[in-house]
């Protein structure tokens, strides 16, 4: 029961609603059938009308298809500026600054001197190493000029000196033969002494008796004479012959030792070697300083390393420097490019080598050409100070920039009118013309 009395409540009300509604639905509808009166009255009336609102919808159609093939094929952002080459110009070596040549916003070409540095100190430094280098060659000919005649004459010596080793030996043993003939001949003048004394001797008894001659006594007298001559001669030869057996010993120790001593010549010879090699290395040293101080002469004069700009000088005439301090920064004008950081939901056609128009904001708007050279392959967020930490706390989703490096087209800035930080609004086209043009030059860069 109560389910029916529900329906007829519900049924009802939209019964009344639907009768309160009847006034309002049958004014609308008589407006509608007034408008389309008066708008076919009208047509019927100039019939040029329908064809002009014909056209005029056609042209506004196509007008939104052009915009939006337009805009389709672009990404643009002016979240970008130029960008460039800031190099701080430091010091090489200390020192009071005695000369300046240029000033600030001053442009430069690479080579030219921008500051000198009071060069007295480093003048003498280089006259002292140029002395120690002369010094140093002058002690290397010294040391090398015995090694060349060392080393020939090694080899032929000892073998010199063997062989003279050798002779002696040989000498010796000569020596030792002549004495033992002469021993030998001393034995039998000993013999012939002792027989001939005796012989004296019975012819005296005999002589006494008067049983031989005087003529025969002389005869044996004298043969004893001779005999005792010839002993004393023999001993004298053995004498002699001792005696050079004794010099030629002595020889052959001359001789060994002479040959020790030629043997000990490749330890002499590499002595002399390292004694050169040693002057060697102090040559190439004093060099080494003999180079540095020219160098530190030279690092007196700074100069500009590239042309462009002078945009900071940090050092001024008569400031004492100390090596690694700035002294000037320097902006190089010919290599200038665009960073434009995209939207992460922008890159997706965007790609290495697509043309890109740029708007320089300094110049009212004023257009350059260009192409995408490079996206960065991170974030700038990640690059921070201070990069964002979403592991902890409430986050936040918040579209991300990636820095995207447009370069310039060359021959548009002869003036260098661009400068780094100018603010650039970057378009880079990624129609299809321009996504093959990517993709065949990546092919070449393959």
């Amino acid at each position: 029961m109560v389910r029916k009395q529900y329906g007829k409540g519900v049924s009802g009300s939209r019964d009344g609603r639907s009768r309160r509604n009847r006034p309002e639905i049958t004014r609308r509808r008589a407006v509608i059938v007034v408008i389309n009166t008066k708008v076919a009255g009208f047509f019927q009336e100039n019939p040029r009308a329908k064809w002009i609102l014909s056209i005029s919808g056609i042209l506004v159609l196509l007008i939104i298809l052009f915009l939006w093939h337009h805009y389709s094929v672009r990404e643009s952002t002016d979240d970008a500026q130029v960008d460039g080459h800031i190099v701080p110009i430091s010091a090489r070596v200390s020192g009071p600054i005695v000369e300046v040549r240029i000033q600030e916003n001053q442009g430069v070409e690479a080579g030219a001197v921008l500051m000198v540095l009071d060069p007295t100190d480093y003048k003498i430094a280089l006259a002292k190493a140029q002395a120690e280098y002369d010094d140093a060659i002058a002690e290397r000919e010294a040391a090398s000029v015995g090694v060349p005649i060392t080393s020939a004459s090694t080899a032929s010596n000892l073998s010199m000196k063997q062989a003279g080793l050798a002779a002696t030996e040989k000498e010796v043993t000569s020596a030792n033969a002549n004495l033992a003939s002469n021993q030998a001949h001393l034995r039998e003048a000993e013999a012939n002494y002792a027989k001939a004394n005796r012989d004296l001797e019975r012819m005296k008894q005999l002589i006494g008796k008067d049983e031989i001659s005087q003529q025969q006594y002389d005869a044996t007298a004298t043969a004893a004479d001779t005999a005792a001559a010839a002993l004393e001669s023999a001993k004298a030869e053995v004498a002699q012959a001792e005696q050079l057996v004794n010099v030629a010993k002595s020889h052959v120790q001359q001789a060994e030792a002479e040959v020790r001593v030629a043997e000990t010549a490749p330890q002499q010879l590499q002595a002399t070697q390292a004694r050169a090699s040693s002057a060697e290395a102090k040559v190439q040293r004093a060099k080494a300083l003999f180079d540095q101080a020219k160098v530190n002469l030279q690092y007196t004069t700074v100069k500009a390393p590239f042309r462009g700009v002078v945009s900071k000088k940090a050092a001024d005439l008569g400031q004492v420097v100390q090596i690694g301090q700035p002294l000037i920064a320097m902006v190089s004008l010919d290599d200038i490019w665009v960073t434009a950081n995209f939207k992460e939901t922008q890159l997706r056609k965007i790609g290495p080598g697509q043309p890109a128009d740029i708007e320089v904001d300094t110049y009212g708007g004023r257009k350059y050409r260009g192409h995408v050279a490079s996206i960065s392959p991170a974030t700038g967020a990640k690059f921070s100070l201070l990069p964002p930490e979403n592991a902890t706390g409430n986050y936040v989703k918040v579209v991300q920039r990636i820095p995207v490096r447009i370069y310039f087209d060359s021959g548009q800035d002869p003036e260098h009118l661009l400068r780094p930080g100018m603010s650039v609004t970057a378009t880079v086209l990624t129609n299809e013309t321009a996504n093959k043009n990517v993709e065949s030059a990546t092919k070449k860069i393959d």
